[in-house]
């Protein structure tokens, strides 16, 4: 990760439709990147209800890897980016059958490197994606989600950071 700062994806919810469209929708304000590797090997036939609502329009939350419409361009530090890449291999692990961490850690970096990516806009703009199964594979198109005009632009959300209680 280049400089002291970067700017990263993290889930937004601007309405409860998160909620009935995915199967589990992601919380507000996890970092997440794109997520498409969780459909490489579906068929057509295969993407239906919400499965292919995930697939056509869901970021991947790295929290409760659920899935978000919308994501944010926030800033993340050195030593969160790290973790989050480490939560990723340990999913793809966990989940995809990666074999250790080794293999798994590089897939990660990359995924996360990709979502870095995707954030080359001023924080608190607003992204969306959009999927599509073609022959060559799945193909993504990302949204950015801006402002009619700079001066009509108002700040109407903020990802506030909180303790959970401790006992």
């Amino acid at each position: 990760m280049a400089g002291s700062s970067l700017r990263f994806p993290r889930t937004i919810r601007l309405d409860q439709s998160d909620l009935s469209v995915f199967e589990l929708a992601a919380e507000p304000g996890e970092w997440a990147v794109s997520g498409a590797f969780a459909f490489a090997g579906l068929a057509e036939a295969d993407l239906h209800g919400k499965t292919r609502q995930a697939f056509a329009h869901g970021f991947l939350g790295l929290g409760s890897f659920g899935r978000s419409t919308l994501v944010v361009v926030t800033e993340i530090d050195a030593a969160t980016y790290n973790r989050l890449i480490d939560a990723l291999a340990q999913h793809f692990i966990d989940h995809f059958g990666a074999p250790d961490l080794s293999a798994a850690r590089p897939v990660a970096e990359e995924e996360a490197a990709f979502a870095a990516s995707l954030c080359d806009h001023p924080i608190n703009t607003l992204l969306a994606v959009s999927r599509e199964l073609e022959e060559r594979g799945i193909v993504e198109s990302f949204r950015v989600i801006a402002p009619e005009t700079p001066k009509s632009h108002t700040k109407i959300w903020e990802i506030v950071e909180t303790k959970d209680n401790e006992s």
